[in-house]
């Protein structure tokens, strides 16, 4: 079996002056260690195949997890070796990196938030409940089933690994979900306020159309199937009163999603508080970017629409206007009371004859 490279001994390595052996794996943070690269074994070549190497057209590393169709491991002794090889190892690693960052922008705070990956037909990895994302370790995750029954892992289960496999069940290209707290778009969550479309065009193409589900009790099948729903057709899904939880083809391609959103929420928040309004652009512009995300593998509920029917024109502004109500508005509060003022007239009066004196 191929010796796994973690990032904490890629240091080691590195302090020691060492190379990795010979056609060890390499885990994404311990590449970073070693100066980046796609997934392969830790050796150099020498000769005609590092000429080819240096040669090779430059390409996008491919983190998707690919599975044979009805290989499920399925005995104890398949799980058990299929939790524990080299090719779960890297993503249970690649697991804690995002739990990281996650935690290091503010995005989860406490136990809070929770990640999964798709390993099989019915198989995922996830994070495990009651947990700080930015300090999990490999040997924390667990290994579950699409129902949320546990088969392998010293920790329990995120208790709401339900609601990542709400979505999955309905999008097989879910590969993996990342559910999180990010200050900006879980205002808007919370304050049941529509993101506005069409200002951003990275936003269009990563994000799409943002969805919105309804509250339900985290953790419940209610949740699950409302969140399924939503999220088959929206990689990014407000969770009203609750947070976000969006999906990719793999955990870093999901990972993106969820800075996508709240970055994107925190410029629409300063850029409507300039008074300026917020300039769009056309539907037909907007349609490019949507047949642009779609040539990119992504779907998007609104392609079929009209072009005058994709940019919402709702005027979003910041903040709450308060007002009183006028005497048109039929209020029985809208005429003062004569008493009250009698009152307010009469002290005012004294203040004026104090301050005189």
């Amino acid at each position: 079996m191929s010796k796994v490279i973690t990032a904490r001994e890629a240091e080691e390595l590195v302090r020691k002056g060492e190379k990795p052996p010979a056609g060890a794996i390499l885990t994404p943070s311990a590449r970073d260690v070693f100066g980046g690269g796609s997934l392969r074994p830790a050796f150099k070549p020498s000769g005609a195949a590092a000429s080819a190497k240096k040669s090779a057209a430059p390409s996008i590393p491919d983190y998707e997890f690919k599975w044979t169709p009805g290989t499920d491991a399925k005995t104890p002794s398949e799980i058990e070796k299929f939790f524990n090889s080299p090719a779960l190892q890297v993503l249970k690693e690649r697991i804690c990196d995002m739990g990281r960052r996650l935690w290091q922008r503010d995005y989860t705070d406490g136990n809070g938030g929770n990640i999964t990956i798709r390993v099989g037909d019915n198989l995922a990895l996830c994070t495990p409940t009651l947990i700080c994302k930015g300090f999990m370790k490999p040997e924390d995750m667990c290994l579950v089933d699409l129902d949320g029954n546990q088969l392998a892992g010293t920790r329990v289960r995120t208790s709401e690994a339900k609601t990542h496999f709400g979505i999955m069940k309905r999008q097989p290209n879910a590969k993996a979900c990342v559910h999180a707290h990010p200050p900006h778009a879980t205002a808007f969550a919370i304050a049941n306020v529509d993101i506005p479309s069409c200002l951003i065009p990275e936003a269009e193409v990563f994000l799409g159309k943002i969805g919105v589900a309804k509250y339900q009790t985290p953790g419940t099948p209610a949740n699950a199937d409302e969140v399924g729903e939503v999220g088959k057709t929206h990689q990014a899904v407000l969770m009203q009163n609750h947070g976000v939880i969006v999906w990719g083809k793999d955990v870093e391609d999901a990972y993106w999603k969820m800075e996508n959103i709240d970055s994107y929420c925190r410029t629409v928040w300063i850029a409507a508080g300039l008074g300026g309004g917020l300039h769009r652009f056309t539907g037909g512009q907007a349609k490019e970017l949507i047949d642009l995300r779609q040539k990119l593998g992504m779907p998007d509920p609104r392609s079929g629409l009209k072009e005058c029917e994709l940019c919402d024109s709702a005027d979003f502004r910041p903040g709450v206007v308060c007002a009183t109500p006028s005497a048109e508005s039929g209020s029985s509060s809208a005429s003062a009371d004569p008493a009250i003022e009698a009152v307010v007239r009469a002290i005012t009066e004294q203040i004026l004859k104090q301050m005189k004196g």
